[in-house]
């Protein structure tokens, strides 16, 4: 039985250990570099104001673009990892991989529009569910998934235009990345907007995921830490 029919009913068997090692620990590496690309993106947008002095005893923005690099680094070896993981996993690690796919079965359509229903207030209990239910798979492929490749791509991109026309990231990204989407500022623009795009999808993230921890009788915060759903007491 498929997943999506087998989570329209309340029926399903707890405790169950859904989010596996790789998948918890990718989930709090990307938080974390995400919170660092973010800072250091605002100051490398909007730098400080110059300070007096030897450059070499003050180096802040130097270091501040290096932690953003580094973040970076971190946040693509890390993306591509969780989508190993995606493959050699269990079904719950693919799942947000897996929407184009899931969005042909006529089922979870009908289990997509049963959980819109609950978060505008219209039904007043969720399905349960052992992974992400369907709306959070649309938004975590849709926006968060692509959203993450197209910040790794046009990061990598204008590291490579710093780093020079020899550089692997020139070869691989900029090379293609800049007459695409209009060369250097116009991809800017587009890295800055997308980093403020994925800063509110992840507040509207946070709410959904308490407010599900809170109504749905299930633990849902605590088993990306521990990978085990249940239900509380």
């Amino acid at each position: 039985m498929s997943t999506w029919i087998e989570q329209e009913g309340r029926d399903l068997k707890f405790p169950a250990y859904v989010w596996q090692a790789p998948v918890r620990v990718w989930h709090w590496v990307m938080a974390l570099a995400m919170i660092v690309l973010w800072v250091t993106g605002y100051f490398i947008g909007s730098p400080l104001p110059s300070v007096p002095g030897e450059a070499i005893e003050n180096y802040l923005m130097g270091y501040i673009r290096f932690a953003h690099f580094a973040a970076g680094y971190v946040f693509a070896i890390a993306f591509l990892g969780r989508v190993y993981w995606a493959i050699v996993g269990n079904k719950h690690a693919r799942e947000i991989f897996l929407v184009p796919l899931s969005m042909l079965n006529p089922s979870w359509w009908r289990a997509f529009f049963r959980v819109v229903g609950h978060y505008v207030f219209i039904r007043p209990k969720n399905d349960w569910h052992y992974g992400h239910n369907q709306l959070a798979m649309a938004a975590m492929f849709f926006m968060y998934v692509l959203g993450s490749l197209f910040m790794i791509v046009t990061g990598f991109a204008l590291y490579g235009e710093g780093l020079g026309m020899e550089s692997w990231a020139f070869r691989w990204f900029s090379s293609w990345v800049l007459p695409l989407l209009g060369y250097s500022q116009a991809v800017h623009t587009w890295h800055h907007l997308c980093a403020w795009y994925l800063f509110w999808f992840t507040l509207v993230h946070l709410y959904f995921v308490i407010r599900e921890d809170i109504v749905s009788g299930l633990t849902v915060v605590s088993s990306m830490i521990s990978g085990w759903r249940d239900r509380k007491n």
